[in-house]
């Protein structure tokens, strides 16, 4: 219900690795900074890179990219990995309706329900020997960047995340995040387009989440664990209202 009184167009997901929910989750957007989370994947996950020890320069190029959402450094990465890194990335995490920017990383079109999915499991995209470093940049991003959910995360929960917004013009406003508890996670992703300002956008965005994560610092632990069974559900894409996955 507040999402769909807020200006613009708003979608958002949310899974745990029981259930997913979403309020127009399949909806296309582009992707702006938030792909930078993607170029970190598949910069890491090259046949160079997974396997030896990260150099002075990988992490000059990677850090400023993820932390203080460096343009430049995102365009030097995008011209490493290319499109086929990117669409590489979307297949292992099971991304439905990820479209790569065709030479460039900003032009890619992502849906909330797609982010959700990757950052639920984002720390298993990452090989094991850089996932501590891929996480720690995630969970590190500047204090100027750190709005919506960031200003929501429930006390005892690490977020990790990356936004992605229109240079200030509110045009897109996007964030996707991991929260973690020991063994529980959850990943979310809330998209919003033609926002009035970038403010407004960044209020939607903390708004959606306030009320999707609201009482999880309370939570008993186990609520969001996985199960034992294998297998998790789809992603249910809603139009105009929300809806639980079975």
């Amino acid at each position: 219900a507040y999402a769909s009184r807020r200006d613009g167009e708003v979608s958002f997901a949310l899974r745990t690795p029981r259930r997913a929910y979403g309020f127009h989750a399949g909806r296309s957007e582009r992707s702006a900074s938030v792909v930078k989370a993607m170029l970190l994947v598949a910069y890491l996950r090259q046949r160079s890179v997974r396997s030896r020890p990260l150099a002075p320069a990988d992490r000059a190029l990677l850090a400023p990219m993820i932390r203080s959402s460096d343009n430049d450094a995102a365009s030097r990465a995008f011209g490493i990995v290319g499109d086929a890194g990117l669409n590489a990335v979307a297949r292992a995490a099971g991304m439905r309706r990820f479209e790569s920017g065709g030479g460039f990383w900003g032009s890619s079109r992502i849906t909330a329900g797609d982010q959700a999915r990757l950052f639920e499991r984002i720390d298993a995209r990452l090989p094991e020997r850089h996932r501590a470093y891929g996480l720690r940049l995630l969970r590190t991003v500047v204090a100027a960047q750190r709005w919506g959910i960031a200003r929501t995360r429930p006390e005892g929960w690490t977020l990790y995340f990356k936004g992605g917004w229109g240079s200030g013009s509110g045009a897109v406003n996007h964030q996707a995040a991991l929260l973690r508890r020991g063994p529980e996670r959850l990943g979310l992703a809330v998209l919003t387009s033609g926002n009035p300002s970038h403010a407004y956008g960044s209020e939607t965005l903390h708004g959606v989440a306030r009320r999707l994560l609201r009482g999880l610092e309370s939570a008993p632990v186990g609520l969001v664990q996985q199960p034992k069974e294998s297998g998790l559900p789809g992603l249910t894409a809603s139009v105009g209202h929300l809806r639980r996955a079975p």
